[in-house]
């Protein structure tokens, strides 16, 4: 049985319809985050989950019960914002107990599960201090204790690394995870921040203007995405545009102009005499000696721009279509130049074409 359920859940504000019929189910345990930019409704979503905006239809079901008309404070969840919340007046230690003493815990109780909260934080002997004597990365963690304290079914979590620096969230990432295992507390967590979903979840629920567009492991959505949309979100993309000559079972081929024709794995949105759109990855890519375009994977073009990222350069390539692609290579082997003239190969099977009249997730 999942541990929180939507069932063709909506919220409307007028005409506006900010959540459109989501449907989900998050199994005992799991990771999820809810990604997409901003107003794609993930935060409404999460909101209604918690009890804090009523859906205007739909169900939402936790622990296998209906809690659609429930008040937040009858459905057993914890929530971590992006600003902490903490009570500026109260010491870690009475933070943690709020919710504790709000349910009328006995003070050894109170105690013991604070102890036991500051430990797994990592901030024993904290519980004197005020907020104000804390650093970003630990009033985050006594947040993340006191909406832990009362053992909720679920753990929501709306942005709370946004307000840290790349470094601090980083750590706070692999932070979060460890105490997530370690209590195997069901969990879902809003972002718009790809890379921080890649980290964290299990599953990824990727939304667009209201609607699920395409749910998923991090490994699923970056090599099997399901939209451009999904595409383009998840990780770094080129897209090549163009026209769809024909589709033949798993493959289609699309004219780039200027001569060029390409084979690429077609999605059902691809359509014979329609516009469409090829996918690559930057690392799927590889830069040859130009020649002839003899393969449907190769086009040829000049470097543009070249930036080395420690690790990894970035090739900006112009080709003869007018068209920019990148291109990552590895740092340690050879390093072009500026104006050099280069072919671009990849393999078809890392090549994704969608037509322009895809349809929703």
């Amino acid at each position: 049985m999942a541990t929180v359920a939507l069932e063709g859940v909506s919220r409307t504000y007028g005409s506006r319809s900010v959540v459109d019929g989501v449907s989900l189910e998050i199994e005992e345990g799991e990771f999820v985050v809810l990604l997409g930019p901003s107003g794609c409704g993930k935060t409404t979503t999460l909101r209604i989950i918690a009890g804090l905006v009523e859906p205007t239809r739909g169900i939402v079901r936790i622990g296998g019960a209906d809690v659609t008309a429930l008040p937040a404070r009858k459905r057993n969840v914890g929530m971590v914002f992006q600003d902490y919340a903490l009570f500026p007046h109260m010491t870690v230690g009475e933070n943690i107990a709020f919710g504790l003493r709000e349910r009328r815990f006995d003070q050894a109780a109170v105690e013991s599960r604070m102890e036991e909260l500051l430990a797994l934080i990592r901030l024993p002997g904290f519980e004197q201090r005020f907020p104000d004597q804390l650093s970003g990365g630990q009033q985050q963690r006594v947040a993340l204790a006191r909406a832990l304290a009362y053992s909720p079914t679920v753990l929501l979590m709306d942005e709370p690394l946004g307000a840290l620096d790349l470094k601090l969230r980083e750590a706070m990432q692999v932070e979060l995870r460890r105490v997530q295992r370690r209590l195997q507390i069901t969990t879902i967590f809003v972002t718009h921040d790809q890379e921080e979903a890649m980290s964290l979840a299990d599953r990824i629920v990727v939304m667009r203007d209201g609607r699920v567009e395409q749910i998923g492991t991090p490994e699923d959505l970056y090599r099997r995405p399901g939209s451009a949309f999904v595409a383009g979100f998840i990780g770094k993309v080129n897209f090549l545009r163009g026209s769809i000559q024909s589709v033949s079972g798993p493959t289609c081929v699309i004219s780039l102009g200027d001569g060029l024709v390409v084979e690429a794995v077609a999605h059902a949105s691809c359509r014979a005499g329609s516009p469409g759109s090829i996918a690559l990855r930057p690392e799927n890519l590889t830069l040859i000696s130009p020649q002839p375009n003899a393969d449907s994977g190769r086009i040829l073009g000049t470097i543009e721009q070249r930036r080395f990222l420690g690790n990894v350069v970035h090739y900006f390539v112009h080709t003869t279509n007018d068209q920019v692609l990148i291109v990552e290579e590895s740092s340690t082997g050879r390093i072009l130049d500026v104006g050099d003239g280069v072919g671009v190969a990849w393999r078809i099977e890392d090549a994704f074409a969608f037509g322009a009249d895809e349809p929703r997730g």
